[in-house]
């Protein structure tokens, strides 16, 4: 068991679009890109890093990165990280449908920023708030699984219109759902169709050494 220590941030709050431009500010001194995953409760966000930071490209390229996990209560995603040495802070929104500006730059200001060059932070489980809210990122990532339905992207199309990549998870899963992917394709690109859609299973491991090249080339 890893006796890293996860730090706990709680009930910050204030002006967001200051706090981001804070975010911007301390990100372009320091030379650290940030992005900012935003996804369903159960969609694989936090399985996605899981296997990021097991794995790398593939090619047994290190990937040193940071984690700020939001989530409304439990540092439970936080330990899954935490046993891997990912170093990672824990947001606890305590009913907050999504992170703000002010607990980010506070928890990312703790974080050592001359080691790390890719910050990414993993937004509470929501389709629709976080994605309203600018955080000082350099990219969104929505992450959407197939589990959910093919038709997200139509149905909560800001996350999707400003994301600069999406991810579709547990795709693993396909033959056994009815699940039709050439729609959710479409559907994707009705909302913004340039970004990027990696097909991927953290589980098999198909399509994650395309993502996490991507992922840390942001």
């Amino acid at each position: 068991m890893s006796n890293l220590e996860i730090k706990v941030y709680k009930n910050l709050m204030g002006a967001n679009e200051e706090w981001a431009v804070k975010i911007r500010s301390v990100l372009k001194e320091k030379g650290v890109r940030m992005v900012n995953i935003i996804g369903s409760p159960g969609c694989g966000k936090t399985s996605l890093l899981e296997y990021i930071g097991k794995h790398g490209t593939g090619e047994k390229t290190p990937v040193p990165f940071a984690v700020l996990e939001g989530d409304v209560e439990t540092t439970k995603d936080a330990e899954r990280l935490n046993v891997l040495k990912i170093p990672v802070s824990q947001l606890i929104t305590s009913g907050g449908c999504h992170l703000e500006a002010k607990m980010v730059y506070h928890a990312l200001c703790d974080l050592d920023l001359d080691r790390i060059k890719l910050v990414v932070v993993e937004n509470v489980g929501n389709l629709v708030c976080p994605a309203e809210f600018d955080l000082g990122e350099d990219a969104k990532i929505a992450v959407l699984s197939i589990t959910e339905g093919e038709d997200k992207p139509v149905k909560y199309p800001m996350l999707f219109r400003e994301a600069k990549a999406c991810v579709l998870t547990k795709i693993d899963l396909l033959p056994h759902l009815k699940f039709d992917l050439p729609a959710c394709l479409e559907y994707v690109k009705q909302v913004n169709g340039s970004i990027p859609v990696f097909q991927v299973s953290s589980y098999t491991g198909e399509g994650m050494d395309d993502f996490t090249r991507w992922f840390i080339g942001v």
